[in-house]
């Protein structure tokens, strides 16, 4: 199971946040707003966001992780379940409120060429094709680790068999007696379940889904001159980033990581939308949003993290917990589980007013 590196797909995420700079600064087709631009005014309110969204990213993500030392933010604890669907709830509508609608409005914007843009809904079609995508990856991945897992169990177990032949007798010890016990004998193999592999697989693609919309908003909010424009972002994103790293912390503390790469996992998380903030601070003076390849950059990845989201939210972290035996068995689970579903996609969806 060490097979299984957390920053496996980190590379392509920072080579995305290289080339995403290049991508976006491209000739302007469309007259942008200079309403209210103010690039001192702007500046000061862009770094207060990069702190106040780091430390927010920082406590969610990590207040599940240290379940381990709360009694109370245990996995196993019904609260647990409560606090994982208010996140689930906040992803999802992260997903169809927030970044979905930003995905339409980019790839249906007048700055773009009626052909092909204007001739088919090319923002279904990615989110479509990115949450069949993920539903690939996810089978896969899980698929591929538990039969490598089964493969060297199976393999450390003959080796064992064969080299007990010789060896007729364990002893074996309890309380009060002593006996023997003859034939071959083979030794248990510590190793993750099925569950856990789930449990890896999802921690990290539902990361790699955050992140990418995460260097978008950084980026856009980095590159944005309008104080009117940053502030009830900051205070939004702020916000997000809380419970959607408290989504995210639920799924690492369940996948059991070691302590480097779950470490790696929290900070990734953490930095990547202060970092996109900063590279969009780097790129006001070439940015432009209103460019063909700015909108379709952001439109795409966009998209794709849309269906991402959105599939992550409602398969791998809803259905999975709402169709468990132990919530269907407890009636006042399910009622608090719903409830925070509700109440977490609520206030996420009420942020779309000023963000």
């Amino acid at each position: 199971m060490n097979k299984l590196q957390p920053c496996s797909y980190k590379l392509l995420t920072v080579s995305f946040l290289l080339l995403l700079p290049v991508l976006v600064s491209g000739e302007c087709t469309c007259d942008s707003e200079d309403e209210g631009r103010n690039k001192s005014e702007a500046l000061k309110f862009k770094l207060a966001a990069i702190a106040s969204i780091l430390v927010a990213g920082a406590i969610g993500v990590c207040l599940p992780i240290l379940g381990k030392k709360i009694p109370a933010l245990r996995p196993e604890k019904d609260i647990f379940f409560i606090i994982k669907a208010f996140a689930a709830g906040v992803i999802l509508a992260t997903g169809f409120i927030h970044v979905l609608p930003d995905a339409f409005e980019n790839l249906t914007s007048p700055c773009l060429s009626e052909n092909p843009w204007g001739n088919f809904p090319f923002t279904g079609f990615v989110a479509m094709m990115s949450a069949i995508g993920t539903l690939m990856v996810d089978s896969l991945a899980t698929g591929y680790y538990q039969r490598s897992h089964n493969n060297k169990t199976q393999t450390i177990t003959g080796d064992e068999e064969r080299s007990g032949e010789h060896d007729d007798h364990v002893h074996v010890h309890t309380h009060g007696t002593h006996g023997h016990a003859h034939g071959s004998a083979s030794l248990s193999v510590e190793s993750p379940s099925s569950d856990l592999i789930r449990h890896r697989v999802i921690s990290q693609v539902l990361e790699l889904g955050i992140v990418v919309h995460s260097v978008i908003i950084g980026i856009s909010l980095g590159a944005s001159e309008s104080p009117k424009t940053i502030k009830p972002l900051v205070a939004a994103l702020t916000f997000h980033q809380f419970f959607e790293g408290m989504g995210l912390g639920g799924c690492i503390s369940q996948a059991k990581f070691k302590s480097q790469a779950i470490a790696i996992m929290a900070l990734f998380f953490s930095l990547t939308t202060p970092v996109g903030i900063a590279i969009g601070i780097g790129i006001s003076n070439v940015y432009d949003e209103n460019s063909p390849t700015a909108l379709i950059v952001e439109g795409i990845f966009n998209s794709a993290s849309a269906g991402i989201l959105i599939y992550m939210a409602l398969v791998d972290l809803l259905a999975a917990d709402f169709m468990n035996p132990r919530m269907q068995k407890n009636g006042r689970l399910q009622l608090g589980a719903n409830t925070s579903l509700l109440l977490g996609a609520g206030c996420m969806s009420l942020l779309a007013k000023w963000a």
